[in-house]
């Protein structure tokens, strides 16, 4: 018999295959096809993964939720339900594959973020975008009302009006950059203008400079950050607090990074994009199981003081040591050697 646990501890133990067919050859008495079964018949929820999550976050009011979207890549798999080709940031291109939409608890601290919620992006199913996603997720917070964090990190993909009006209603505070062609006003005398066209405020940017965004009918604090290598990436919030200085946005922009830290471990530690079922329930069922994998690897890695890395590749050790002292495959070398 097939359970989530089980299921869940074969995502974390096999080094690299995640079919159904690999986890059936080495669980006595189960076939491809009950595999398969349990996979299809179940129906996890991203509920699991906030019950599971709620207990273990490091929160606080100076915590943060970070949003962002990943690619999980099935270029090699077109007969998935659920897969539909769309642009990946990680590819930058278009690619076959199943978009996440992912709310992630982070305590400000480096590497302490987890996953908090997450959508399934198919639109040609539930006719939602992202950006509604994002707003679903957002509200289930508001409402339930459970953590401490009362600041949202994103990128341009999620900064357009209708969800910066819903953060500022909530009482919440953002933290987001905006696209080059983004129209900001300075006043009604000046209109609005290109943000390559903003001349810094008298003092510099240090404190920013309050500006208005077209159908946003508050002010928001725009920063102009400069990278060491010349890019420059515009940055806006709603708070207006006299100690927010640009060192201090750089900081929590930095923060915002976290979720691409945890995309990438996700994909490369849980096989979230190894499985080739092909109905949209059990890549679902797959994802949810991968989620709750990242959750428990994490856990583990911190009682261990470890990595995640070092955690996930830690318990091939005594194996490897036992082929190293009596190998199944004996090398054959040359008479002269």
């Amino acid at each position: 018999m097939v359970t989530q646990a089980t299921y869940i501890e074969y995502l974390l133990s096999t080094p690299r295959n995640y079919t159904c067919t690999h986890l059936a050859e080495h669980l006595p008495q189960v076939s491809h096809d009950q595999v398969n079964r349990f996979l299809r018949r179940n129906s996890f929820s991203p509920t699991q993964l906030r019950e599971l999550v709620l207990p273990l976050l490091q929160d606080s009011p100076e915590a943060f939720l970070l949003v962002d979207d990943s690619v999980q890549d099935k270029r090699y798999s077109r007969l998935i339900e659920v897969a539909k080709r769309q642009y990946s940031g990680n590819e930058h291109g278009l690619v076959t594959g199943i978009c996440l939409v992912n709310l992630v608890h982070s305590s400000g601290q480096a590497g302490d973020f987890l996953p908090l919620d997450y959508r399934v992006y198919a639109p040609e199913l539930d006719g939602l975008t992202k950006n509604e996603h994002f707003q679903h997720m957002f509200a289930q917070v508001v409402a339930e009302d459970k953590i401490q964090a009362r600041t949202l990190l994103f990128d341009a993909w999620y900064s357009g009006s209708t969800n910066l009006k819903l953060i500022h209603r909530a009482g919440w505070t953002f933290f987001t950059t905006l696209k080059s062609n983004r129209l900001v006003s300075r006043s009604k005398e000046t209109g609005y203008q290109a943000l390559a066209d903003v001349t810094p405020p008298p003092g510099g940017w240090s404190t920013g400079l309050e500006v208005r965004l077209h159908k946003v009918p508050f002010a928001v604090r725009l920063f102009k950050l400069v990278a060491s290598n010349g890019d420059i990436e515009w940055v806006v919030t709603n708070n207006f607090a006299f100690t927010l200085t640009q060192p201090m946005v750089e900081a929590t922009t930095r923060t915002r990074w976290q979720v691409e830290e945890f995309h990438r471990s996700f994909k490369q530690l849980t096989g979230a994009e190894k499985c080739q079922c092909r109905r949209a329930q059990a890549q679902r069922n797959h994802l949810a199981c991968c989620y709750l994998a990242w959750v428990s690897l994490r856990q583990f890695a911190r009682h261990t003081a470890q990595t995640l890395y070092q955690a996930h590749q830690q318990q091939w050790a005594p194996y490897l040591r036992q082929l190293l002292a009596k190998p199944l495959i004996p090398a054959l070398l040359p008479t002269s050697a």
